[in-house]
């Protein structure tokens, strides 16, 4: 999978519903007529990819929305590719005898892209759909709001926040430089620079006092070094009635619950996880966090196996 769409090749292929063949498949990319067949092999041994007439190959069926559409709700295009880095088992492995954490600005710009590009279809599904189903947060963000994004990434969540709720302001919070600068850079090609600011800070060093209607973080809640002390940051940055909303993995609260398929996805998460000193939460683990802090109406619902919410008000 990651071959085939660095290189274009899942892509050519689209353009073909009706098949084609490894060999047109190479001209048409400018690739090795043998590794293209082998490749072609490999992708249709896997079911990525469909035989038909003539050994020519197609896509195989949600194919293209799983791994091509990057605005598809199951869009996973992002996770082939950073599965491939270092980051994840190459160094889990180098570091096990020694226990060596890292952060951040450790990782790679391709790590960094790459986890952008992963945590996408989390943003379109919380991004107007999931922001609903929060009693009342839809309302006070079309009236025109301004939101908090704690962990705000390389800034698909802030843009498309920004570009859904027109009358609302924005303030995206990292502590990596990189990724503020990709932000930066993406705000300016979209025409929305003046509509949100960035800060660079880690996330238990928020300091603001009642100045947000919302907060969201975005499958980062669970990497805080001190989760309580964030917590209480933002009720503190929140105004009266503000919306604390973390999107995140529904990790499994037992062992034994890691064996259904979207747990054994998450698993495989925990090696990067592991490497910047966090593991996954249970969403319980969120909602009892709420509670413990004094937000009112706590709640929490899911979006998908691998994806929760859950939210709290000042």
């Amino acid at each position: 999978m990651d071959i085939g769409l660095r290189l274009g090749l899942l892509a050519e292929i689209a353009n073909h519903p009706q098949g084609v063949t490894a060999e047109g498949l190479a001209k048409q990319t400018g690739l090795d007529p043998l590794y293209v067949q082998v490749w072609c092999r490999a992708a249709y041994a896997s079911e990525i990819l469909e035989s038909g007439e003539d050994q020519a190959f197609e896509l195989a069926p949600h194919v293209d929305k799983l791994l091509l559409d990057r605005d598809f709700p199951g869009y996973i295009g992002g996770i082939p590719g950073i599965m491939v880095q270092p980051e994840i088992f190459d160094l889990f492995a180098e570091n096990l005898p020694s226990g060596q954490r890292i952060w951040w600005d450790q990782c790679s710009p391709t790590f960094i892209q790459s986890v952008s590009e992963t945590a996408r279809p989390f943003y379109t599904r919380l991004i107007p759909g999931g922001f609903a189903r929060v009693p009342g947060l839809s309302d006070r963000l079309d009236q025109g709001a301004h939101i908090l994004e704690l962990a705000c990434g390389a800034g698909v969540g802030l843009i498309r926040m920004a570009q859904t709720y027109p009358q609302s302001t924005f303030v995206g919070l990292d502590g990596d430089a990189y990724s503020l600068e990709l932000v930066a850079d993406r705000l300016k090609e979209v025409g929305l620079q003046d509509r949100v600011s960035l800060t660079r800070g880690m996330l238990e060093e928020i300091n603001d006092n009642e100045q947000y209607d919302v907060a969201l973080i975005n499958v980062s809640m669970h990497e805080c070094r001190d989760i309580d002390k964030t917590t209480i940051n933002v009720l503190r940055a929140l105004k009266p009635d503000g919306y604390f909303v973390i999107s995140d993995f529904p990790f499994p609260d037992s062992t034994e619950g890691c064996r259904t398929v979207p747990a054994r996805v998450m698993c495989g998460i925990q090696f990067f996880e592991a490497l910047i000193d966090d593991q996954l939460l249970p969403t319980q683990a969120f909602v009892d966090l709420l509670g413990k802090h004094g937000f009112r109406n706590v709640g929490s619902f899911d979006l998908t196996p691998v994806h929760a919410v859950t939210y709290g008000r000042k």
